[in-house]
């Protein structure tokens, strides 16, 4: 079973001249934009149709779509607009005349770019559970968490089970740099996890010293790809042909590398090198169906679609309610505790930390 691809999506953040290629994609059974009267006074109309913005990886099974529109009356236009990066651009170039209703898969490494540029605009959803509540960004009124996910290190069980180390695998809490050719990860201009590994490695480090750690690594054989995909599937010894027993994915990863009889996981996360992707969901600013908008985000936060998330999405859900499969209670712990970084201060230095990582680490 293969993590979907909005973990190993690309994305270039200041590719803003193609932002605005979109791909449209309608479920099955929609009827298409249809304009009722409002009862405005003013002759204006609201749509019975509600235009859902998403990255491409957003899941939504026909039985969901056909039941949104029985409990609500709304029909529902989905279009996908690449990975969480390009979303976010697209948003902005094109608030003043909006991509549609409300969108969904702004994460917290690019949140407040949204948010600077007003693209959002106000919503609690009166079914906002407490965990949920807990991951809004502070001081917004406007984003509501929908899923989580922790991007951390994992490594090949049965390989170190076997293998006698000449340096601790971790140290301080954190992998050890020490131990040569072991790890691959993902170049953090190209991929979203990568990404979010070297944010953690900022929160756990610092400004002044995450570049030290990176330089012991890449003296010591550390290997950088491009996608997930690559550093996953190939590199890695548990799931690829390659020769890297350490690899960065998700702390849901190892519910699925489990055994023939489903007994035991042959990976392991590194729980205390995590960094928490939250994604969000947000009534678009100058929405022409905002009520229908709001009816979405509180339908994305029922348990219904809740339930649903880890198999579709490999993400965690939001609600206090919702039921985790049994493989990731199991083996997808979520992690106590993990690296974190103020939105605010991802937004003011990412795309500086990118540059400086790339000159120092790729050259």
């Amino acid at each position: 079973m293969a993590v979907p691809s909005r973990r190993l999506s690309f994305f270039a953040v200041t590719a803003l001249a193609s932002a605005l290629a979109l791909t449209a994609c309608v479920p099955s059974g929609n009827s298409g934009d249809k304009d009722t009267p409002s009862g405005d006074a003013s002759g204006s109309t609201q749509s019975s149709t509600v235009r859902v913005v998403v990255h491409d990886s957003f899941q939504l099974s026909d039985e969901q779509n056909a039941s949104f529109t029985e409990k609500t009356g709304y029909d529902l236009e989905i279009v996908t607009n690449g990975d969480g990066g390009a979303l976010v651009n697209k948003l902005i170039l094109t608030k003043d005349s909006p991509l549609g209703d409300v969108a969904y898969g702004v994460d917290n490494t690019f949140a407040s770019r949204g948010l600077d540029e007003n693209v959002f605009a106000p919503y609690t959803s009166t079914v906002e559970g407490e965990q949920g509540k807990s991951m809004r960004i502070a001081g917004d009124d406007t984003l509501t968490a929908v899923d989580y996910g922790d991007v951390c290190l994992n490594i090949d069980s049965d390989h170190f089970a076997t293998v006698d180390l000449v340096e601790p695998l971790e140290k301080d809490g954190f992998f050890n740099p020490a131990n040569a050719g072991l790890a691959v990860v993902t170049n953090p201009a190209t991929s979203s996890p990568g990404l979010s590994f070297l944010l953690a490695t900022i929160s756990k480090y610092g400004e002044d010293g995450y570049l030290d750690y990176w330089k012991q690594l890449k003296d010591n054989g550390l290997k950088i790809v491009d996608g997930w995909e690559d550093a996953y599937y190939v590199d890695f010894t548990a799931t690829g042909d390659g020769d890297r027993p350490v690899v960065l994915s998700y702390a849901s990863s190892p519910a699925v590398t489990l055994t023939e009889d489903g007994s035991r996981t042959t990976t392991e996360a590194l729980l205390d090198t995590c960094f928490r992707q939250v994604e969000y969901a947000g009534v678009l600013e100058g929405a022409k169906n905002p009520e229908g908008a709001q009816a979405f985000i509180d339908y994305l936060l029922s348990d219904e679609y809740q339930n649903t998330i880890p198999g579709a999405m490999y993400m965690y859900p939001v609600s206090d309610t919702a039921t985790l499969p049994d493989d990731w209670a199991k083996f997808a712990p979520v992690p106590q505790s993990t690296n974190e970084l103020d939105p605010a201060l991802i937004a003011k230095n990412r795309d500086q930390w990118i540059k400086d990582w790339s000159a120092a680490i790729i050259g």
